[in-house]
């Protein structure tokens, strides 16, 4: 799909299922698979997924090169698409996309999911540096169950060679260091409700860092996912699911409502 930004036009990798009630779904640094479960144990609500341009091989322009933008870009994409009442989701980096997407004030979104999102900065609790880690390695910090998960490189293809290393090229384009050292503070202007769920065996953000994001945004609830730990998507997810059924029922009003029909938060 090609999404017509102010900047420049980008055309957009989209899978829709195009049925019931939106969700914005966004997946982080580990690529759109790592989402897909999820999105199929959303149904029937209507998924959209996008692939962060640069991610599975896909292009990206050369101005499209930051979060922030990122975000903007997801904006278009509601706009364009003219979706209300929009639960975004997003797991890792696509936590901070979607962080940032509410602090846009669209009133299209109407509900956050942040699953383990990087982005803020919190003193003593610094995201782990994985950009130099093989992807055996990684999974000792990603997974409550690491050797479930480990992946063996030496198997790859050329191919799969190559995507990883533009995965890899585009995360470090987007998230630099994996931290915006504004964010923290801006996180009080989400208006929206919003659930910051934490697998409890996360080593690249701890769950003292997910707190910290919890708190920053208002009225926001946090809740810790056992035998999980970056990606509780996949290591657990049914239990993330609950959560996100529990929360959506908890604010089902709220989210349906949409913001100009939102009682004022305090």
């Amino acid at each position: 799909m090609r999404i017509h930004s102010p900047t420049g036009p980008v055309d957009l990798h989209l899978t829709d299922t195009d049925n019931g009630r939106p969700t914005l779904l966004l997946h982080g640094g580990a690529g759109p698979r790592s989402v897909a479960g999820l999105g199929g144990l959303l149904a029937p609500d209507r998924v959209l997924v996008p692939t962060h341009p640069g991610f599975a091989g896909t292009d990206r322009p050369k101005w499209l090169s930051s979060i922030q933008a990122l975000a903007g870009i997801y904006q278009d994409l509601l706009d364009e698409l003219d979706l209300a009442d929009v639960l975004v989701i997003g797991s890792s980096i696509g936590g901070w996309i979607a962080a940032e997407l509410a602090l846009r004030h669209s009133d299209r979104v109407t509900g956050l999911v942040l699953i383990n999102a990087t982005g803020i900065e919190v003193p003593g609790q610094p995201v782990a540096d994985i950009f130099g880690l093989s992807l055996a390695e990684l999974a000792d910090l990603s997974y409550h169950e690491p050797d479930r998960y480990r992946i063996d490189e030496s198997t790859f293809t050329a191919e799969q060679r190559e995507e990883l290393a533009g995965n890899r090229a585009t995360l470090t384009t987007y998230a630099g260091d994996m931290t915006d050292p504004t964010l923290l503070d801006r996180l009080a202007g989400i208006t929206v409700p919003t659930l910051v769920a934490w697998g409890a065996s996360d080593q690249i953000c701890t769950p003292t860092y997910g707190r910290a994001y919890a708190a920053a945004i208002p009225d926001a609830h946090f809740a810790l996912i056992d035998r999980a730990g970056h990606l509780p998507q996949i290591e657990q997810p049914q239990a993330l699911l609950d959560l996100i059924h529990s929360f959506t029922g908890t604010h089902a009003d709220l989210l349906v409502a949409g913001p100009a029909q939102r009682p004022a938060r305090r």
